[in-house]
C-alpha cells in the first residue's frame, strides 16, 4: 500500500481530533517542530463569495477589475498539470450531509503528477475550470495557495511545486482549527488583500452570522454583530444575513496582483 493511502486512512481517523493537535502548536519545542513539518512556507488565501462584494467608492470600476475567482482561473491557465481529487477528505471524514463530498480539492503543478491515482485523476485545463465552477455553484468557498500538509500526506515533492485549491464548506473545513493554532501558523491562512468586512446599522443581532462562521470570528455584543480581525473573509456571514447588514468591500484595486505576488513567492507551478 502506498504511503499516501496509509496517510489518508490516518487523516480520516484523526480528523475529529484535529483541534487537540492544533493546540499542540502552541507548546514550546512541539509547536516549532509541527510548524516546520506540516506548515513550512505555507501561504493560503480565502477567496470570498462574490455576489456580496462591493467596491469602495475610492476604487474606480475599470474594465480590467477582476473578481476573486479569477485568481483560481489564473493559476489553472498558468499550471502545466491539473489533478482533481474524487472526494473531499474533510467532508468525508466529518460525514458532511450539506455539501457534495465528491467535489474534492484541485491540485496544480508538477508535484501533482505523483499523487496516488486511486484518489483522483488528471484533468485538462477545461475540466479544471469546470470543476471549480461546479464547486462555486454548490456554495463552496475556494482556499488557494501552498499547503505543506498536503505535500506531506500526499507524499509528493517538492512542496513549492504543488498548489492547493480547496473547496471548503463551513462545517467540515480543516481550518476550523484556526482558533486553536499558534499565531505563527494561523496567520499563514489569510484574508484576500484589501477586503474589509463591516457590520452596518441594519443589524438586529439575530446571530446567524455567528452560527455560520467557521473560525468563531463573529460575536454578538450589545445586540449587534461584531466581526474580529480573526475573520478570513469567506463571505458566508454576508450570505446568510437576513438584513443585508454585513458588507464586504474591496478597498484595493490591486488585490489581484498582490495576491499573485504573494503566492508566486512560495510556489512555482
Amino acid at each position: 500500500m502506498k504511503r499516501s493511502s496509509l496517510s489518508l486512512r490516518l487523516l480520516k481517523k484523526m480528523f475529529p481530533s484535529r483541534f487537540i493537535l492544533a493546540k499542540l502548536t502552541n507548546y514550546p519545542v512541539i509547536g516549532p517542530v509541527m510548524d516546520k513539518v506540516f506548515f513550512k512556507e505555507d501561504d493560503l488565501i480565502y477567496l470570498p463569495k462574490e455576489r456580496h462584494i462591493e467596491l469602495n467608492t475610492s476604487v474606480e470600476l475599470h474594465d480590467n477589475i477582476v473578481l476573486p475567482s479569477k485568481l483560481v482561473e489564473h493559476y489553472i491557465e498558468e499550471a502545466d498539470y491539473h489533478w482533481v481529487m474524487d472526494f473531499c477528505i474533510c467532508r468525508e471524514s466529518n460525514e458532511c450531509e450539506d455539501y457534495p463530498i465528491e467535489l474534492g480539492c484541485l491540485f496544480l503543478g508538477e508535484a501533482a503528477r505523483d499523487i496516488d491515482s486511486s484518489m483522483g485523476r488528471e484533468v485538462t485545463k477545461k475540466e479544471a475550470l469546470e470543476h471549480v465552477e461546479k464547486c462555486r455553484e454548490a456554495g463552496l468557498v475556494h482556499l488557494i495557495g501552498r499547503n505543506e500538509l498536503d505535500s506531506v500526506w500526499l507524499d509528493v515533492r517538492p512542496g513549492e511545486k504543488l498548489m492547493t485549491v480547496c473547496n471548503c464548506c463551513p462545517c467540515c473545513c480543516l481550518w476550523k482549527m484556526i482558533p486553536d493554532l499558534s499565531p505563527s501558523v494561523s496567520t499563514k491562512i489569510k484574508r484576500l488583500p484589501g477586503l474589509e468586512i463591516k457590520v452596518n446599522d441594519k443589524c438586529i443581532g439575530c446571530g446567524k452570522c455567528v452560527d455560520i462562521c467557521f473560525i468563531n470570528a463573529v460575536k454578538i455584543k450589545n445586540g449587534n454583530a461584531v466581526i474580529s480581525e480573526d475573520c478570513r473573509g469567506c463571505g458566508r456571514c454576508a450570505e446568510v444575513c437576513p438584513e443585508d447588514a454585513i458588507e464586504m468591500i474591496l478597498t484595493d484595486e490591486d488585490f489581484f496582483e498582490k495576491s499573485i505576488e504573494n503566492l508566486d513567492s512560495v510556489l512555482d507551478i
